[in-house]
């Protein structure tokens, strides 16, 4: 049982006892130990295509059965390229601060500050792994190396995801949540497909992207949960109480006193006659 208690001097009942302070640790705990399993095969699949391991004669024989180069798919893969997918995350972040601005939240520009940063940070990641790893492309491409990791992939499940997450509070319905996720999950797949099946990349490539936009998406989404309890363990989105201002208004309570002459109208010094 969570038991309350008065903080000395403040009008408000904060929780007290084991119960609820000795849960908060561990909670940040089990969320980065989710981030674990993706880093994980990230990191298997990568050292299987810098060592050439036999895992890539799976991966090449997967691709040779699904490589089918049409247009359909070609436009797909598009969804992925920076001028698409960028844009679509600026708008919604731009969307999702206006909204905290105009409701007063407090730090209303940091969710979308971290989503933009998050993008940012993909190329850092993408292209130093592509330089390393120097993996040849399908034989559906011109000869050419770094195909590995998909950068289309990451810059789809980063920009999209990372829209979902920030947009996610400002929808009020539980349908309107799912049908936002849905709908980001269905561009990174549509992504995904159109890259494998033109050709553009192998399959391991696309599925690494995934397990890295897995581990971003993740950090992002415990640091948009770090900052909501930041700001008085409310969410972002939640409007900050009005101020008061001017002067207090009156008592609609009046005082009334014992004595009668309290509400008796002065009428002057009394004469001897009017003294019965």
């Amino acid at each position: 049982m969570v038991r309350w208690g008065r903080l000395p001097g403040s009008p408000l009942r904060l929780p007290a006892g084991p119960d609820k302070l000795g849960a908060m640790p561990s909670r940040p705990s089990r969320a980065l130990l989710g981030l674990l399993p993706p880093a994980v095969v990230l990191a298997l699949i990568t050292w299987q295509v810098a060592a050439d391991g036999p895992l890539l004669r799976t991966d090449e024989r997967l691709s040779h059965a699904l490589v089918r180069p049409d247009r359909f798919s070609e436009l797909l893969s598009d969804l992925g390229e920076v001028q698409i997918a960028v844009p679509a995350l600026v708008l919604v972040v731009g969307y999702a601060a206006w909204r905290g601005r105009a409701a007063g939240a407090a730090r209303w520009w940091a969710p979308s500050l971290a989503a933009l940063a998050l993008m940012a940070l993909v190329p850092l990641i993408v292209v130093p792994l592509k330089e390393w790893t120097d993996r040849p492309g399908t034989p559906a491409v011109p000869p050419a190396t770094g195909y590995y990791p998909s950068g289309h992939t990451a810059t789809a499940g980063v920009a999209y995801g990372s829209a979902v997450l920030v947009l996610l509070p400002w929808l009020r319905t539980p349908a309107a949540r799912r049908l936002a996720v849905a709908t980001g999950a269905l561009l990174v797949a549509a992504v995904s497909f159109g890259l494998v099946r033109r050709g553009y990349h192998w399959p391991l490539d696309v599925v690494a992207s995934w397990c890295l936009c897995a581990v971003l998406l993740g950090a992002l989404r415990l640091r948009l949960a770090a900052d909501a309890l930041r700001v008085g363990r409310r969410p972002a989105c939640a409007p900050a109480r009005p101020r008061q201002s001017g002067a207090p208004r009156p008592p609609t309570r009046t005082t009334r006193t014992s004595e009668p002459s309290a509400s008796r109208t002065y009428g002057g010094a009394r004469k001897p006659q009017d003294t019965p």
